[in-house]
């Protein structure tokens, strides 16, 4: 009875592996930290999109001004920043509203209206030339409906992005850089509008960093946020929603970015729409029970009981 009860146990326990690594599971954060971000002369306001640096332990930060980025620590004390001393002459709003890290303190920013993405190295104290920067074009220049976010897969080296709306788009594929303008092979991964079922889309995240999803099906997943619906989502590639988090009771502000670092923790930003700093927030997974602490412990129990004198 036993001998059955542990084959029975254990194809149950193969089974609620396998769910758990097919997704993060927002249902399972919850917020604990709220911080303000340094305004830095201007700098620091209007924060539109985040990225963590491993390599680092930080965070960089960008305004949709485009005045530059800002580093900062995982509760928001600012570490350093880098000025933006000139963009290229198409853009006219310097709408800087994209932004991932690369490693060894490379970054790529993006213009949401050229649809252009420019690679720099950071180096905190100084200015850096957009207009003299290596891009690559992977979209036609639009209103202020385009890209909003961009994130980077190191382990194949795709990106990924998403464009607001008037469509709404989510990108993969590969990009060059050049001096010249590079090559993008980005192209729709599914039909964003009917899909997603989301107002807008305001930046995007791959899973591919957080070590407890790597070499499962999860670590392919995406977080979308979107703005306007007040909602983080994560999705598969082919735009099926897993688990959702309600932003709706985290801020009045509007939050535009997000992050997420190797043990899945979550960073998003918010604008401080003119009248206060803009802000971190941070989510957090609260531990599950350990399935198969659990399944262990009740196969003892039935032991017990199967043995114990009548």
């Amino acid at each position: 009875m036993i001998k059955h009860c542990l084959l029975a146990a254990l194809a149950t326990l193969t089974t609620m592996t396998a769910s758990a690594q097919s997704m993060l599971n927002l249902a399972n954060y919850r917020l604990t930290g709220n911080h303000a971000l340094d305004t830095l002369d201007g700098l620091g306001l209007e924060a539109s999109a985040v990225t963590y640096a491993r390599d680092r332990g930080s965070l960089f930060v960008v305004g949709d001004e485009g005045l530059g980025v800002m580093e900062v620590s995982l509760t928001g004390q600012t570490l350093g920043t880098m000025r933006f001393s000139d963009w290229p002459i198409a853009s006219t709003n310097h709408d800087a509203e994209g932004l991932s890290y690369l490693g060894q303190g490379v970054l790529v920013v993006v213009e949401e209206r050229l649809q252009d993405a420019y690679r720099f190295s950071y180096t905190a104290g100084e200015q850096v030339s957009l207009a003299s920067a290596d891009f690559v074009s992977f979209g036609n220049t639009v209103g202020n409906v385009g890209t909003e976010g961009i994130s980077f897969d190191a382990r194949d080296g795709h990106f990924f992005t998403v464009k607001q709306d008037n469509p709404q788009a989510v990108l993969g594929g590969t990009l060059s850089f050049a001096a010249s303008g590079g090559v993008s092979t980005l192209s729709p991964l599914f039909d964003a509008d009917s899909v997603l079922g989301l107002a807008s889309l305001s930046d995007i995240q791959t899973l591919a960093p957080v070590s407890a999803l790597a070499h499962t099906a999860a670590a392919d997943n995406l977080l979308i946020l979107s703005l306007d619906s007040r909602m983080l989502v994560e999705v598969n590639r082919a735009g099926q929603t897993l688990s959702r988090f309600d932003l709706a009771g985290v801020t009045t502000q509007a939050i535009e970015g997000v992050t997420i670092d190797e043990r899945g923790v979550i960073y998003l930003v918010a604008e401080d729409s003119g009248t206060a700093n803009s802000r971190l927030f941070v989510l957090t997974p609260v531990p599950e029970p350990d399935p198969v602490a659990l399944m262990l412990g009740g196969l003892a129990l039935l032991a017990w009981r199967q043995r114990r004198p009548v």
